[in-house]
């Protein structure tokens, strides 16, 4: 049984499970995946939570503020978890790029396997991109400024980000749209970053925050999005671990 740690937003983790459902599509209803879905969306918010606003980010093992925030995150993600490991899910995945950042302590603390969806997506990359290749990445200011991404591949790819103002204007507006339930509104408010990262070469676009490939894919079948030549949907790339995991 697979667990789902969801609520970070939601409607991410519906598309998770809507996609992990989509990869057996055509089979009997016993051959689909057995799941439960944990939608969580009481955990604090994560980019608040890591400093992106204090800019206390870089010391939360020192400054007791942000170590507080950061420790409050993590006994909610904790909770989710220990649920999901107490109803007997072999392994656990989190349909959320910033919460990685919680990525090691919750693994330390709980007896089954998490799948690290960046390194999923690295590992994905790595089957499709040429080495030292620009790769853009449109996330939460968040999971930029902690890097969960870039640890992954930084000795590999050119990992390029939007400008500040491209990021405050079309990424985090868009983020906040489709939280909201206007996905419309969102699919055109990221247009410029997608666009900006475009005319600095990248040859792929990781989607890494879950809200993004809602904005981008929603009016469009499944097939767009797994035929995609630019975009990278870690939520895609991680239904396909998940049930890769699941098979064996």
């Amino acid at each position: 049984m697979i667990g789902i740690l969801g609520g970070m937003g939601t409607q991410a983790g519906l598309d998770f499970c809507n996609k992990l459902a989509v990869l057996n599509r055509g089979k009997i209803d016993q051959e689909y995946p057995l799941f439960i879905l944990y939608n969580k969306s009481n955990i604090p918010g994560r980019p608040e939570s890591i400093g992106s606003q204090t800019k206390n980010l870089s010391n939360k093992s020192t400054n007791k503020s942000s170590r507080a925030k950061y420790d409050k995150v993590l006994k909610s993600l904790l909770k989710g978890c220990k649920l999901l490991e107490k109803n007997k899910c072999k392994f656990i995945v989190i349909p959320c790029n910033t919460a990685h950042y919680w990525f090691d302590d919750l693994q330390n603390k709980i007896n089954i396997p998490i799948i690290n969806m960046p390194k999923e997506v690295f590992k994905f990359t790595k089957k499709k991109c040429k080495k030292n290749s620009k790769v853009g990445l449109l996330a939460t200011e968040g999971t930029l400024k902690t890097g969960v991404y870039k640890k992954f591949f930084e000795k590999d790819y050119q990992l390029i980000e939007p400008s500040q103002k491209i990021q405050k204007l079309s990424v985090n507006k868009a983020i906040k749209l489709v939280k909201m339930g206007n996905v419309k509104a969102a699919a055109k408010a990221i247009k410029p970053a997608i666009n900006s990262l475009i005319k600095m070469k990248c040859k792929k676009i990781i989607l890494g925050c879950t809200e993004l490939p809602i904005a981008i894919f929603a009016f469009k079948s499944f097939k767009n999005v797994k035929s995609s030549k630019v975009f990278l949907d870690p939520n895609l790339i991680l239904a396909h671990s998940a049930m890769v995991k699941h098979k064996n």
